[in-house]
């Protein structure tokens, strides 16, 4: 991989991963360390795939652009609606569960004797 393909997916990973963190609605869960790394990441796996297609990476082109920044924009789209989505699903579930002791296992012995004994 080229020194231009590397510095182009660090450029697109960082600005998708700030833009998206940004641009997608609702609540802010995901940290945005989380989506610039992973806009980072995924713009150079779209080089890595580009690549594999048979493209050239030393020169700047525009397909090259496009599958880093598709990449990108996918991964932190998805990265942030899934946080959304863990934040939701937690806000419903109790921190800790208080729970009161078990009654005692009773036996149709016991149930005979307690009615017995009320009456």
């Amino acid at each position: 991989m080229s020194g231009s393909a590397l510095i182009s997916a660090l450029t697109i990973g960082l600005a998708v991963g700030l833009a998206g963190r940004l641009l997608v609605p609702g609540r802010r869960v995901a940290p945005v360390w989380l989506t610039v790394a992973l806009g980072v990441a995924a713009a150079l796996l779209g080089s890595v795939v580009i690549r594999l297609l048979g493209a050239d990476l030393a020169e700047l082109t525009v397909l090259r652009l496009v599958a880093q920044s598709g990449f990108a924009g996918v991964a932190v789209v998805l990265a942030v609606v899934t946080a959304e989505r863990q934040s939701r699903r937690d806000a419903y579930a109790p921190l800790f569960r208080a729970s009161a002791p078990a009654p005692p296992p009773s036996s149709a012995a016991d149930e005979r004797r307690e009615r017995e004994d009320g009456l």
